[in-house]
């Protein structure tokens, strides 16, 4: 190989080099960072978010940044400033609680992408990824109204205003209106004591299936199904370590997928505040395993329930109600 030729290779050579730093400087995702109330591994939605997190770090070879125990409006402040003079131009906060908070910054960073969960305070850099959580309490409820042996099913949820709790009561109803269904609210996503309390008077009343709808308290409660040989519908997660008889399925929330599909977005440009929903139809939501006590026939006819909510939007009582 002459000289002329070395020349020639070593410039296409340098060329590329440049090309690829300068599409790598050039992604819109470099760092990312993200606020979580309590630790990483306190709760499967934490461990879903701190996963999902992960994902995106290693998808898109970025940096990432985690702050734990982040509760207050001033802890919030001071944790973005940090993750900001750290260049992070995108910032997740894992609970619908951030969203007041992100608001009020907004304007301060106007260069900064906000996302959090569940809520309904935007901006044009501030996004909600919002689950559409009646469908998956609906299909779940079906589930316990068929598998009841006392007709008494029971609700414990953290706050009133969750969607799954009236999507739950709805599909008990639909699949047997001879069912009654009590319901209590902790008022808190922790609160495990209360929430055993509740079961505990539940279960002194008849109330054979369970739906917890509270993260912390919901492995709890299943748990304590499994050792009181009742049922239970697990909760954002596959409870685990729990005997596959008492889980009938679980309405299964898929947190990780969502914070790649945001920062898809945000790589494209496209993320530009506002409420986003997602449901069965996004592979956001699903149904998890059966419990091999649900006979084989109704756990094909709740999956093609599924399909057609997935084909219309439209769930069982809305298609064939009178």
């Amino acid at each position: 190989m002459n000289k002329k030729s070395i020349a020639i290779l070593t410039a296409i050579g340098i060329i590329l080099l440049i090309g690829t730093l300068y599409l790598f400087d050039n992604r819109n995702i470099q760092k990312v960072g993200i606020l979580f109330e309590g630790s990483t591994n306190e709760q499967p939605w934490d461990q879903k978010g701190y996963d999902g997190l992960l994902t995106i770090g290693e998808e898109f070879d970025a940096d990432i940044y985690i702050k734990e125990n982040i509760k207050t409006k001033e802890e919030v402040s001071r944790a973005v400033k940090n993750l900001v003079e750290k260049e992070v131009r995108i910032i997740f906060g894992h609970s619908h609680s951030y969203g007041r908070y992100f608001a009020d910054l907004a304007e301060t960073y106007p260069n900064t992408q906000f996302v959090y969960f569940n809520g309904g305070y935007t901006a044009d850099n501030v996004t909600s990824l919002n689950f559409e959580s009646h469908g998956m309490g609906f299909f779940g409820g079906m589930v316990a109204g068929k598998m009841t042996e006392t007709n008494k099913i029971g609700i414990i949820a953290a706050y009133e205003w969750q969607p799954e709790v009236e999507g739950f009561y709805e599909g008990v109803k639909f699949q047997n209106p001879d069912a009654s269904v009590h319901i209590n609210y902790v008022n808190a996503w922790g609160a495990n004591e209360i929430a055993m309390q509740m079961y505990e008077a539940m279960k002194e009343n008849d109330v054979d299936v369970f739906y917890p709808t509270g993260d912390s308290f919901a492995n709890d409660i299943v748990e304590q199904a499994d050792k009181d040989d009742l049922y239970a519908i697990g909760y954002v997660a596959n409870p685990p370590n729990i005997d596959a008889k008492t889980v009938l399925t679980s309405t299964i929330q898929h947190v990780d997928a969502l914070y790649v599909i945001a920062a898809e977005l945000y790589e494209e440009n496209n993320l530009s505040g506002g409420i986003m929903t997602f449901d069965f139809e996004d592979d956001a939501i699903s149904l998890g395993e059966f419990s091999p006590d649900v006979p084989v026939e109704y756990r094909e006819y709740m999956m093609e329930l599924v399909e057609e909510y997935m084909e219309t939007g439209l769930l069982p009582n809305e298609q064939y109600q009178d």
